[in-house]
């Protein structure tokens, strides 16, 4: 494909609109009624917003009221005052969930449910946010579910974000656009930056510096010019709700075309990520001391308050995500960090350095305390810098390492890696941790936010932390659980089943304390199949932390009763989402049970080709089952995945061909040749159906021809064979032979399923 057109004509193109556009909003809240105009079109002039410029407030607070007859419109019916947009928009959301009953999921919007007589609040009230920031994303977020969004999509999720009262998003998406403009003002030509690029799917390690280049192919200049396109898009609507957008800045990473074009700057070469061979990693760094830097860092810089406008100081570099520093020499590593912030304040004198901190966990036998001390002192003062406590549910590092010696950090939770699915929550962990965190003596958190690396399920996990971002107490389970499920099913007179099962959930799979499964589970049935390793603790587990039947189970025949007795329910998309999500749940627990037999039946003396043979049935026969079930349901297809991607092609049938490319490896393969195979695994159907039923089938297959041979098991050929099954998967072009659309129907299939596997 020809690589990078009129980028820079693209660049200057926008520079007027997107500044006016953005400033239009930035010092009001125009935005607020334009996202009730938007999710409440019945409602638009129900709500008055009153931005406060003489609260003495140092916090995010917002007083709620009735409105009286001669404020606004005579149609107006709430007052919300409020320090901050941000804390107009929580605000609203606290009217609409507490008053209205409805809400804002990441499957669609029920606000526009709101009662037409809107009910009143008698007594005024007034909150504040417990902490000055409210973060969201992971770097990785922008791969494994947003790569292939759509403003629509984006514009869900935003309003999602801001009700929530998500004041510090960050903001990746178009970065490659003015980083090639970056890259070619220094010399490299457009081959030599073809070569650095990464996948649509894959964008957020090249970023970090972890690989270089695209086993599928270089990067279109159409993917590079729309994203750049969205990016103004999505930057303008987060200022408009009140956030301030994180941007990305030159890190260092650059094409190994630098070493050439300047012998005597100051490049080493980063370390080897995840078995990746040498042609896609070992990225070339252009150390910060160096005087390029900083010049590169704020032609980028300058060139985003162009595109964007002067929109936020917050910038988000990453230099060791994953990656070994070239020294571990104490004045190096302060030399580092002190070069890379004074090229931030070089380019804008108000900069501040946010960085995640997953470094310190996933490295710590590197990261020693004398060593952070000394990467983290390099940058003066401590307003200076915010760190991402990436992990804190499961790993935090702020009390290792004495509240970030004094810098600003927020308390995080990750919790998904990858996009897995599988049930899981610490409601403990995420309510009363970060109050402990917040109120320890000497502690320099500042805010509470979300990193998952992916967005697939267990929103009530997510949901409670923002919420308890506005609550100086700790949230108590019970009542939030049952405030929860009763907005997530608004309907009248509500079975009380619907809510007892979400409170058997709530105090079971959202209540996990066992330290080895602190993250959301993955199904081994997802996992290239093998005779051991596949059921495991520790990151990513597989093992399930709970009894099944006296979790999934009588939650889910709960919910079948509550459809029997209102059947209204099952015109509710979360509801018919949460009748699939709890019986896949119970499918994949299922499937460890029928998998130990197979493996047992195989190691027995006794065992034949025969009883082999019987024994994968069950488990042969879960996997179609499963797949039917997926099927049902819009948001478990595989194909809403590769249709994104594909979409983005707007009919351009090589460009097409790329994306799919793209999607399918991540899910599958992630690398040319399976290097971090299985780590993005969904449970998708038409995945389950197509792609996973075939490894186990070979799986079995293998298994009952060495029997009936008598020939030793080789885990390699095993593997090899998987990996065959792989690569020919992700050369396939989907929509062929499979529809786009679901089959089948939910409710009837669910009952099925539920009374076969309990």
């Amino acid at each position: 494909m020809k690589f990078f057109t009129s980028l820079k004509f693209a660049l200057l193109l926008a520079v007027i609109t997107s500044v006016i556009s953005i400033s239009a909003y930035s010092d009001g809240v125009s935005g607020l009624y334009a996202l009730v105009k938007r999710r409440m079109p019945s409602h638009s002039n129900a709500f008055i917003f009153n931005l406060s410029t003489t609260a003495s407030s140092d916090v995010d607070t917002f007083k709620m009221r009735d409105a009286s007859h001669d404020e606004g419109n005579t149609n107006a019916k709430i007052y919300i005052e409020c320090t901050t947009i941000s804390a107009c928009a929580r605000g609203l959301y606290t009217y609409v969930t507490e008053f209205g009953g409805v809400d804002i999921w990441w499957t669609g919007s029920r606000l526009d449910q709101l009662p037409h007589k809107l009910p009143i609040i008698n007594e005024p009230i007034t909150r504040s946010a417990i902490v000055p920031y409210r973060y969201f994303f992971n770097t990785v977020t922008f791969d494994y579910t947003t790569a292939f969004y759509t403003f629509d999509d984006w514009s869900l999720l935003l309003d999602w974000l801001a009700l929530r009262g998500v004041n510090l998003p960050l903001a990746w998406v178009g970065y490659e656009h003015i980083l090639i403009e970056v890259f070619r003002e220094v010399g490299i030509n457009d081959a030599e930056i073809a070569g650095f690029m990464s996948g649509p799917a894959f964008q957020a390690w090249n970023r970090f510096g972890n690989i270089q280049g695209s086993w599928t192919g270089d990067l279109p200049t159409q993917w590079i010019n729309d994203q750049f396109a969205l990016q103004k898009q999505i930057i303008l609507r987060m200022v408009e709700l009140g956030m301030t957008p994180i941007l990305p800045s030159f890190t260092g990473f650059v094409p190994r075309a630098l070493h050439n074009l300047y012998p005597n700057a100051s490049i080493v070469n980063g370390s080897q990520w995840a078995g990746f061979p040498s042609i896609y990693t070992n990225d070339s760094f252009l150390e910060p001391f160096d005087p390029l830097f900083a010049n590169m860092q704020k032609s980028l810089i300058d060139k985003q308050i162009a595109a964007y406008g002067s929109v936020s100081h917050i910038y988000t570099l990453d230099q060791y995500n994953e990656n070994d520093p070239y020294s571990g020499d104490l004045t190096y590593l302060q030399n580092v960090t002190s070069a890379t912030f004074a090229s931030l304040r070089a380019a804008d004198p108000e900069a501040i350095w946010l960085m995640q901190g997953w470094l310190f966990y996933s490295d710590e036998t590197f990261w020693t305390t004398e060593r952070v001390q000394a990467y983290l002192g390099g940058v003066p003062g401590n307003d200076s810098m915010i760190i991402l406590d990436l992990y804190s549910e499961a790993q935090p590092q702020w009390e290792r390492l004495s509240s970030y010696y004094g810098k600003k950090w927020v308390w995080c939770e990750l919790h998904d890696f990858g996009g897995n699915m599988g049930f899981e929550g610490n409601f403990v962990n995420v309510t009363a941790e970060p109050l402990r965190a917040l109120t320890s003596p000497g502690s320099s958190m500042v805010g509470m936010g979300l990193t998952p690396e992916g967005m697939e399920g267990n929103e009530i996990i997510y949901d409670v932390l923002l919420d308890q971002a506005w609550s100086p107490t700790v949230i108590d389970r019970t009542l939030y659980v049952s405030s929860w499920a009763s907005r997530r099913y608004s309907v009248s007179d509500l079975p009380s089943s619907a809510v007892n099962a979400w409170e058997i959930l709530g105090a079971t799979v959202y209540s996990n304390r066992d330290p080895s499964s602190q993250a959301t589970l993955k199904s081994i049935l997802e996992l290239a199949p093998a005779l051991s390793g596949l059921v495991r603790t520790g990151f990513s587990p597989t093992l399930v932390f709970y009894d099944t039947n006296t979790t999934i189970v009588p939650a889910l025949w709960m919910l079948i009763q509550a459809g029997y007795e209102s059947k209204s329910l099952l015109n509710i998309p979360e509801f018919k989402y949460d009748l699939v999500d709890v019986t896949r749940q119970l499918l994949v627990n299922r499937f460890i049970t029928l998998y130990e037999t197979l493996v047992a039946t195989y190691a027995s003396n006794s065992s034949s080709s025969a009883t082999i043979a019987t024994a994968s049935q069950p488990l042969l026969q879960l996997l179609r089952d499963l797949d039917e079930l997926l099927l049902t349901n819009d948001y478990f297809l595989l194909g809403k995945w590769i249709g994104a991607a594909r979409h983005l092609s707007y009919g351009n049938a090589s460009y097409a061909a790329f994306l799919e490319r793209n999607a399918r490896n991540q899910i599958t393969l992630w690398g040319p040749t399976g290097e971090i195979n299985d780590y993005a695994s969904k449970q998708w159907g038409g995945l389950v159906g197509g792609y996973y039923m075939s490894r186990w089938e070979t799986f079995v297959d293998y298994l009952v021809g060495t029997k009936a041979t008598g020939t030793t098991y080789n885990a390699t050929a095993v593997a090899n064979a998987m990996l065959e099954i792989g690569e020919q998967w992700n050369s396939q072009t989907w929509g062929l032979t499979v529809g786009w659309e679901t089959v089948g129907d939910s409710w009837s299939v669910v009952q099925a399923l539920a009374t076969k596997y309990t």
